[in-house]
């Protein structure tokens, strides 16, 4: 049976996959185990983004978390960051987010926070999972005055958006600014705080409905954004996703900035301020490998790890590093917020721009962008995992390996959140690139399903 838990929580079609039951289990065998060393009584926060099913899956968790006697606060709709920073400062013993992130509104997911608002480690998520599957041994169910209760908060985003413009108190007064919202979290706090700090902001896509998160808005769809850029004639646009911990920029003339982009520029510049802690960035195998030859030459050593934000964090906490992240947008700041945080990301971008006075493509001019193919290949979930053990597909990556050997590389993996492999090739010629990247997906897809 494939593990419950993925790389970012649990996923899956709310009220098919992802069900009220299930959700209820996960609070009372997540509240069991992350509050057994306690001698009072528990509290768990909890927060969702804007998807309609957001509601049930909440509820059905906060009836759990009661249901074995913890406490629940319920934030409502918030960004992920808010749920992990407002965790720790409200020493809480745990906090979860409802929210499938970039994924289309008929995903949910479920993710955990510890007391200090960390995401979990794997033998945490374990237990909780072996707790649900063994048929809850020894989980006690009290009855009468032991049973426990929900508290409603509706100032929690006011406190995060504090927190976050605290921490990079930048002045925007006379840059402007369009923010695509996703439709999702980030509709309210990412607004107000790029307003409080002085920018002309224009949001975009900040009318969630419930149905409408990351429907062609949002990081993960750039072309609005790009456009509206150019035609107000902004100075930068801000995309965020639909839980809002990650980030997207598009610079003056509409060119896309990713992540790796992002970190290149706070990075240089946090280094050149002496606040970069021990000159390293934390990235993934996923980075471009301009990244990596921006690293050498700048003289910033980069920290590799697998692909999820989860291990970036891990290893910065391992190794004392204060910026890491994804060129998918998860940055973290570990000296603000334990988790990727878009606001936080987007502030200290702007920070750069301000501080500098220099346009953001000329800022992006740090490192050169290797061309870089990505093409998704369709497989059973429970089979993802296992693509090296046909022969096909191991002999056509090896293949792949000797062809760019040298000139740039293949990495295969699957998706830590969807029924997926993802393919990437980076290479000089991205007609190749492509042409081949979508040759081993097709043969992936055809060969597994």
């Amino acid at each position: 049976m494939a593990r419950l838990f993925g790389t970012d929580g649990v996923r899956g079609v709310a009220n098919e996959e992802l069900t009220p039951l299930l959700a209820m289990q996960l609070g009372q065998a997540g509240a069991t185990v992350l509050t057994k060393e306690n001698e009072h009584r528990p509290t768990i926060m909890v927060g969702c983004d804007t998807r309609i099913s957001g509601d049930m899956l909440a509820n059905a968790m906060m009836a759990g978390i009661c249901s074995v006697g913890a406490n629940a606060v319920y934030v409502g709709v918030i960004p992920t960051p808010a749920v992990a920073y407002l965790t720790q400062k409200y020493k809480v013993e745990a906090g979860v987010v409802i929210s499938a992130s970039h994924n289309p509104v008929e995903f949910n997911g479920i993710k955990f926070f510890d007391g200090n608002g960390y995401k979990l480690p794997d033998s945490l998520e374990d237990e909780i999972e072996a707790l649900i599957r063994n048929g809850m041994p020894g989980v006690e169910f009290p009855t009468g005055s032991r049973v426990g209760k929900i508290k409603y908060r509706t100032d929690a985003r006011e406190e995060y958006i504090n927190h976050a413009i605290q921490a990079v108190p930048v002045d925007l007064s006379g840059i402007k600014i369009v923010v695509d919202c996703a439709e999702g979290a980030s509709f309210y706090t990412s607004v107000e705080a790029l307003r409080e700090l002085g920018a002309n902001v224009v949001p975009i896509h900040n009318m969630p409905d419930g149905t409408n998160i990351n429907s062609n808005c949002g990081s993960t769809h750039m072309g609005e954004l790009q456009a509206r850029v150019v035609y107000e004639k902004a100075d930068v646009g801000l995309a965020f996703d639909g839980d809002a911990d990650r980030l997207l920029a598009v610079d003056e003339n509409g060119v896309i900035v990713d992540g790796d982009e992002i970190m290149a520029i706070v990075g240089t510049h946090m280094k050149a301020q002496g606040k970069l802690k021990k000159d390293t960035i934390v990235a993934t195998v996923m980075s471009n490998l301009g990244f990596f030859k921006m690293g050498e030459r700048e003289r910033l050593h980069i920290e590799q790890t697998k692909v999820g934000d989860r291990y970036v964090l891990e290893r910065m906490r391992e190794i004392g590093a204060s910026l890491g992240g994804e060129q998918s947008g998860h940055i973290i700041f570990l000296d603000e917020n334990t988790t990727g945080d878009g606001l936080l990301s987007a502030l200290h971008l702007l920070e750069v721009m301000v501080d500098t006075k220099k346009p953001l493509s000329e800022l992006a001019q740090v490192m050169t962008v290797m061309p870089q193919a990505l093409v998704n290949a369709k497989v059973p979930n429970h089979r993802k995992e296992r693509y090296m053990e046909y022969s096909e597909i191991a002999d056509a990556i090896a293949e792949l390996d000797r062809k760019f050997a040298g000139e740039g590389r293949v990495l295969i993996r699957p998706s830590g959140t969807e029924p997926k492999v993802r393919v990437m090739i980076e290479g000089k010629d991205q007609r190749m690139i492509e042409e081949e990247a979508r040759k081993l997906a097709d043969l992936i897809q055809n060969i597994m399903f």
